[in-house]
This record gives structure tokens, sequence and C-alpha cells, in this order.
């Protein structure tokens, strides 16, 4: 198959997979935890919306190593990628008071329904006063979400309690 898609960082997963099927084995070889791609439900949502760049966050891999490791596979020239990525917050913050959760969301039911969470979780963060905090619990690191209340301006935190289980806390930034 003839394809012009060029690897980036900003690559959504499903793009990928669709124009370079054979890459799909190629990632899960890389990173054991790609492995849910193989699930049609995670495939349609979370594959959709992710990128490369996040997927490397996800399977805790340079971006860089990633991309380039997938660009030799398919004979495209390799490429610098400054680390000017996203650092998501793995440290606790002074904000973090387990009495201020006001709200938990396992967003592990709606992803199995075949749904996107990102508009119930939102919807949930714009709620928030300003010393709630939301709870997420999901069954990997859902790094589309992270950027997108990164970007309409909420603080994180990250707590990965196993292979399987994710908490990340909201609160609004001061």
């Amino acid at each position: 198959m003839e394809t012009n898609l060029i690897i980036t960082p900003k690559t959504k997963v499903l793009q990928l997979i669709e124009a370079y099927p054979n890459l799909e084995e190629v990632l899960i070889n890389y990173v054991p935890a790609f492995s849910k791609l193989k699930n049609p439900l995670l495939r349609k949502t979370v594959a959709k919306i992710a990128t490369l760049q996040q997927a490397a966050a996800v399977g805790n891999v340079k971006v860089e190593d990633l991309v380039n490791l997938l660009r030799k596979e398919v004979g495209q020239d390799l490429t610098n990628i400054s680390e000017n990525d996203l650092q998501y917050n793995i440290t606790p913050p002074d904000w973090l008071s387990v009495t201020q959760i006001i709200e938990t969301i396992d967003i592990k039911p709606i992803l199995d329904a075949g749904e996107q969470p990102v508009s119930i979780v939102i919807s949930s963060l714009n709620k928030l006063s300003e010393n709630e905090i939301l709870l997420i619990q999901a069954p990997f690191l859902p790094a589309p979400l992270i950027d997108k209340a990164l970007s309409l301006g909420f603080s994180h935190f990250i707590k990965n309690e196993n292979k399987d289980l994710f908490l990340i806390y909201f609160k609004r930034a001061n």
C-alpha cells in the first residue's frame, strides 16, 4: 500500500496503524502496554485521538526513540525531536488533600461502552470550585485527557497504583 503519511510526534496512533498496519506489532513489541490497541473499543476511542507523543508518555519511552523506530520500519529518514514535551506531574503537590475530592470518575466503564470520557471529565472539571479536586481512575495513562485539562488551565497529579490503575487528580490552577 502506498501512503504519504510522514510519522511525527503529532501523528495519531490510529492514523499510523491504518496507514502502516505492520507497525501495530512493532508498537506492541516495543512497549507491551500498547497491546491494548488490539481491543476494538480502545482502538475506536483512545487510538483515534492519542498522538505518538502521548503514546510515548503512556509507554514511558522517549518520543524521539519511538518515532525513529517507526520511521525506520517504513523507510523514512530519522529525525531529531526536541524534548520540550509536556511533562506530567508525578510529584505530590501541596494542594493534594483527599478531603477535597468532590467526585471520582472511573473512565474504564466509559471506554468499555465505546464512549469517549473527555466530555464527561471536562464537564466535571468545569464545575470545580477553587479548592475542590476531581479524581479520575483510568486503566492506563490518559495522556490526551490530561493534555486537554492542562490546556484549560487545570493542575494535575498522577499516581500510578499498578499497571492497570492510574489515579489522576485535577484542581483549578491558581
